[in-house]
């Protein structure tokens, strides 16, 4: 057994059988003593390691072979979300691939090569092609604004990647998604303060500025009236309410007036908001 943990360490945690031919007798020792798990045929992994989902992308990836990508949430996860829980890992195969798993989905597919990265050994779908191909679940657009935020791809390679996958079902609801992304948001209620902006046709502003060397949520330069957008799952805790308090003494002091907006107030009175920011910029406008 102490043989096979060394190569369990070596290899990622996972022991594939057709490479270590010469354990063909302890692993069926430890297959049947329950100090191995079988993960996928073949495929072996301690048994406490057996859920762990970047386990499984990685057996999934060994076990279906050459020509297999990994997609979906599991390439977000891989490249640029690494603290998205994935449930269900999924892989593209040029042609029909194995059978699959409770966990495990896989699907016909090509891709085109500019789309794919490498990642170690593995193939994966490009932060840009990911985004996409996730813009019509149920948190799309968080996966659009992740890619975004972390400056892993850009909108205009996400209209690329849409344009080099034509005539897949829901391309129009895509393209759809990216247009309410014009404005580049990194979160969902930067998203949302786009969208009501937009709606009052309120113009001049740009999002996510470099000012005093933070990053702004809105800001509207020749007025040097900044925009805060304020959710309680980032600005909630006790290191961010400090933080953003020298955050505004810094911008004030540079000369900007600042508005904070909660995510409450955007949601619930949307009419006050708007009303706000049009009277900050009659006042800015005026001296």
């Amino acid at each position: 057994m102490d043989e096979i943990l060394r190569r369990l360490r070596e290899s990622g945690g996972l022991i594939e059988r057709r490479e270590h031919r010469d354990l063909a007798g302890s692993l069926d020792r430890a297959l049947r003593t329950g100090r191995l798990t079988t993960l996928l045929p073949g495929i072996y992994a301690l048994p406490e390691a057996a859920d762990d989902v970047d386990t499984r992308i990685l057996a999934a990836l060994l076990w279906a072979g050459d020509g297999a990508v990994l997609t979906g949430w599991s390439a977000a996860r891989l490249v640029f979300w690494p603290s998205l829980p994935v449930e269900t890992v999924t892989v593209a195969l040029p042609t029909t691939g194995p059978r699959t798993r409770p966990w495990l989905r896989f699907e016909r597919r090509r891709i085109p090569d500019e789309l794919l990265m490498y990642r170690a050994r593995f193939t994966v779908t490009r932060p840009c092609l990911t985004a996409v191909d996730l813009s019509l679940t149920r948190d799309g657009g968080r996966c659009i604004d992740q890619v975004l935020r972390t400056r892993c791809g850009t909108l205009p390679q996400m209209w690329e990647a849409l344009r080099l996958t034509p005539g897949r079902p829901g391309n129009l609801q895509r393209a759809r998604l990216l247009r309410e992304s014009r404005h580049e948001p990194w979160s969902e209620l930067e998203r949302e303060a786009h969208s009501l902006l937009d709606g009052a046709g309120i113009r001049g502003w740009i999002t996510n500025a470099p000012v005093q060397g933070y990053f702004v949520d809105v800001l509207f330069p020749g007025e040097r009236l900044i925009v805060e957008l304020d959710g309680w799952d980032v600005h909630g805790t006790r290191l961010a309410f400090e933080t953003d308090r020298r955050r505004r003494n810094e911008l004030v002091l540079a000369g900007y007036r600042v508005l904070n907006f909660t995510a409450r107030q955007l949601r619930d009175d949307p009419a006050w908001v708007v009303q706000t920011i049009r009277r900050a910029l009659v006042v800015r406008a005026r001296g």
